[in-house]
């Protein structure tokens, strides 16, 4: 079965209108004769928008109970039981209710696209989690709900619902987002013209990034090779020379001079070694470009100006920035060198030739050897040994009776071995025969005949050609052996750019992929692994229902290992596949390490994924074992205790006094106080453990708290000062428990105070929030140790196996983070522990103008509040069974 088809609705913020054109696409294909049934649509009480409702079938929505309420989440199994062509589920990045199937909305619609059902959804800009931190940092309220990334990149089309933020202030003044009491709020915080303006950039930029990459891979599957001036892109080459610190430096500038344009640095590594760069200024130069935002690329190229060209189609750069030649002019006599070449053949592509203080000056590394034979040199040789062998008799004629047979001999020698430098072995040796020939018949009597009188004369000519093609020979070797030198130094500099890619951490899969990719100038490179299902049979690899693409990266994937140009067998159940050029015997070596290392990312990424499912398991197993530790004594011995008071009571032998039984009753209320706080305790640390321990989190004067906290602690063996400011405002936190984990701490410092010292608890505000400070006077904590005394059934150094089962600051910080706050020790000046308890600020009327909209209207998936008295602005309904502050209508 075809998986279904995915539009996305992106939108820069609540209101622009996403569930809107939503519900129009909606009727719009309705009225085409699409069957078309709406999962889940939230119109936020909005006339409109459920106006567009009527004439739509909609799935009866399935009923949860979560904490004593109601709530309703799209029925998943009812959509695809009715299975139509189209399904409308609003709000992609949306949390279910405890309880259901699927922890996130977008998983939900995962399971319709499996069924082959095509969805329609929305999302708010602020929602994707690479721009999460962003988005908090622009508006100061944190998003709880994200959404992947890749599940928008996924969808088969992402639409914009753009909006200006006057058109969206003027929208929401007339009522059309927000009840008419939220809207003089939400105004003045988080929908300000700078805040939506900030999201409208964000919304863009993404979109256009996203558009970039479906154009990338159009080109590619089409073969379109010219450059598409869609958005400025800036290449600069370098060379690995002192002057790519000024080339970087003045491409930067040129990309700045256009919003949003990409910088590129690209490096070719020369085939034949001719051309190399210093390792370590183009490891300072690849900085210098990812500092600026920019990205760093190595290719390889016998052709530079033909490679560098093809590197910037293949980017679709705008702009190509050169470095000045750096040759001397006497050398520029011979050549025109890699600007002017690749000037003449840039086409559509600006080049910018950079000037900078080594031009002209002259290569400071060695100059490249003239021993390795191109096709130009051989070429050359041939023509030197055709024009100049004849030439050089024309010169010697005059001389003939001057000069005797073996200086004729030396200066033709001279010429053979010339010609065996310039063009290699085959035009010396041809050079040589043709040299004995003129020698012999214009210069050795007599003349003008192929006949020679004289048996030394014949002797000489005889070494001369056996000289020549020994010379010929051994230059041609050595040319042989520099080529694969150089070629040897162009896989290891390649190899140690992919080790230095492992050492920063970028080995991921794709990204290895896309390095294989550019280095070799593939069209497309993509790794692919053999089904658990499928045997190994003689057309297995033809077949591509065998074989399940891992991940890709360029044009059109391979299939199956037989559609590929190039196929590497990296063990029995993977191959890397490529399309494009064919490579020599070297290449394929060295693209062979590339899929080893492509295995090794590969298998690391799984054993991550595999040891992250495990980790829980052994956490749960590494509680229960400590639970039944700790259940083996410390909740036996209240028990035993109070049952031996009761026992004692009950005994009928035995006539108690009034303060006998009152010391035994007593002695059980103590067993079963301590008893209740054990079993309190292991069972709050197992909720928070499974994750589902309630946080009903409300506005709390912490001066009210503490007291009671210190009171529920019996006996207090020192004294406790309480110092609260009168003026601390109230902080968010669930009163319950806050009074739990103070009357933790307290406990713990109580505990560890020496006798005649006291346990001070104070508090102060910091910005937007509060820290409560427990300090005690006792021994302290090594601070390499802070992180271990929150593990739960330890303390530190285990000294003391009888006082409890060494849960309370393990607990106190679980519950603490459980209200949003933080749990941090720190050294008493003087000697002991201060543990710092930080919570946020609630948020009243007054202090509107820091939060986003009204103070205390929505809930979280808990139910309690937003920590930072915000709206939710996510567009999904509260769990509280209030709509919230989000989606969008006109």
């Amino acid at each position: 079965m075809p998986r279904g088809r995915l539009r996305i609705y992106l939108g820069a913020a609540p209101g622009v209108g996403k569930t809107y054109a939503m519900l129009c696409e909606g009727h719009r294909r309705g009225e085409r004769g699409t069957d078309v049934v709406v999962g889940l649509v939230e119109t936020h009480g909005r006339a409109r928008t459920a106006q567009l409702l009527e004439g739509l079938e909609i799935v009866p929505r399935r009923t949860l109970t979560y904490r004593g309420a109601a709530f309703t989440e799209m029925d998943v199994d009812a959509v695809i039981a009715r299975r139509p062509r189209v399904a409308l589920v609003d709000e992609l990045a949306h949390t279910n209710v405890p309880g259901s199937r699927n922890a996130k909305r977008w998983q939900d619609i995962d399971e319709l696209l499996d069924a082959g059902i095509d969805v329609i959804s929305t999302v708010n800009i602020q929602h994707l989690e690479s721009v999460n931190d962003v988005v908090q940092h622009i508006t100061g309220i944190p998003q709880r709900e994200t959404v992947p990334d890749e599940v928008v990149r996924r969808a088969d089309q992402v639409e914009l619902v753009d909006m200006t933020p006057e058109a969206l202030r003027r929208r929401l003044a007339h009522g059309n987002v927000y009840m008419p009491e939220k809207v003089d709020a939400a105004l003045a915080n988080y929908f300000r013209v700078g805040n939506l303006t900030a999201l409208r950039e964000l919304a863009l930029l993404w979109l256009a990034d996203e558009v970039d990459e479906q154009l990338d891979r159009y080109r590619a599957e089409h073969g379109i090779a010219d450059t598409w001036e869609a958005r400025e892109r800036v290449v600069v080459a370098l060379t690995g020379g002192p002057e790519g610190d000024t080339l970087v430096r003045r491409a930067a500038r040129i990309a700045a001079r256009t919003k949003g344009a990409d910088l590129l640095a690209v490096h070719v590594t020369r085939a034949d070694g001719l051309a190399g760069g210093d390792p370590a200024l183009l490891a300072r130069q690849r900085a210098l470009v990812e500092s600026m935002g920019g990205t760093y690329h190595q290719v390889v190229g016998d052709d530079v100006p033909r490679a560098l060209l093809e590197f910037a189609r293949g980017v679709n750069a705008t702009q190509l920035v050169l470095g000045a030649s750096r040759r001397g002019r006497f050398a520029q006599i011979f050549s025109r060198g890699v600007g002017v070449e690749t000037t003449a053949r840039s086409g559509s592509i600006d080049v910018h030739m950079i000037t900078h203080e080594q031009a002209k000056k002259g290569r400071e590394r060695p100059q490249r050897s003239r021993a390795a034979l191109t096709r130009q040199r051989r070429l050359t040789g041939w023509a030197v040994a055709l024009t100049g062998l004849p030439l050089l008799t024309a010169v010697l004629l005059p001389f003939r009776g001057t000069l005797a047979l073996p200086s004729f001999i030396l200066l033709f020698l001279t010429t053979v071995v010339g010609v065996a430098l310039i063009g290699g072995m085959w035009p010396a040796i041809t050079a040589a025969v043709a040299g004995s020939l003129l020698l012999n018949f214009f210069f050795t009597p007599p003349t003008h005949t192929l006949t020679i009188a004289n048996p030394e004369n014949f002797f000489a000519l005889v070494v001369f050609v056996f000289v020549a093609a020994a010379v010929s020979m051994i230059v041609d070797v050595a040319a042989r052996r520099t080529r694969e030198a150089a070629r040897a130094g162009a896989d290891a500099e390649i190899l140690s750019a992919l080790a230095g890619h492992v050492l920063r951490g970028e080995a991921a899969v794709p990204s290895l992929l896309a390095r294989t990719r550019e280095t070799f100038g593939l069209v497309s490179v993509t790794l692919l692994e053999r089904r658990p299902e499928a045997g190994q049979g003689p057309d297995d690899r033809s077949d591509p229902s065998s074989w399940r693409i891992v991940a890709t990266s360029g044009g059109e994937p391979c299939t199956c290992p037989d559609a590929a140009g190039i196929d590497v067998d990296i063990d029995g159940d993977l191959v890397l596949a490529a399309r494009g050029r064919l490579l020599d015997a070297s290449e394929r070596r060295v693209i062979e390490a590339f899929a080893a290392q492509v295995a090794v990312a590969l298998r690391q990424e799984r054993l991550e994924e595999e040891a992250g499912q495990a980790r829980p398991l052994a956490e749960a197993d590494r509680m229960r074992t400590a639970l039944l530790a700790a259940v083996s004594h410390d909740l036996r011995t209240p028990l035993a205790a109070a049952k031996a008071a009761v026992e004692s009571l009950r005994a009928t032998d035995v006539e108690w006094s009034a303060e006998d039984r009152a010391e035994l009753l007593e002695t059980a209320d103590e067993s079963l106080a301590r008893l209740d706080r054990l079993v309190a305790n292991l069972l709050d640390m197992s909720r928070l453990q499974a994750g589902v321990l309630g946080v009903a989190a409300q506005p709390v004067a912490v001066e009210e708290v503490v007291p009671r906290a210190v009171d529920d602690i019996e006996p207090l063996t020192a004294e406790v000062k309480i110092d609260i400011p009168h003026d601390l405002p109230e902080v968010v936190a669930d009163p319950a428990l806050l009074e739990r984990v103070l009357a933790n701490l307290v406990a713990n410092a109580v505990r560890y105070t020496p006798a005649g010292e006291s346990v001070l608890v104070t508090a102060s505000r910091y910005g937007n929030r509060a820290e409560v400070r427990i300090i005690d006077r006792g021994p302290g904590v090594p601070r390499d140790a802070y992180d271990r005394i929150f593990l739960p059934f330890q303390r530190l150094g285990d000294r003391d196996n009888h006082s409890g089962v060494g849960l309370g600051l393990a607990l106190a910080r679980g519950l603490t983070e459980a209200m949003g706050g933080e749990l941090t020790p720190d050294e008493t000046p003087g000697g002991g522990l201060t543990m710092i308890l930080t919570l946020p600020v609630a948020v009243h009327l007054h202090d509107l103008r820091e939060s986003p909209a009204e103070h205390g209207g929505s809930r979280g998936l808990d139910g309690s509040p937003d920590l930072d008295g915000s709206p939710d602005l996510d567009g999904s309904p509260d769990l509280d069974g209030s709509p919230d502050l989000g989606g969008g209508a006109p």
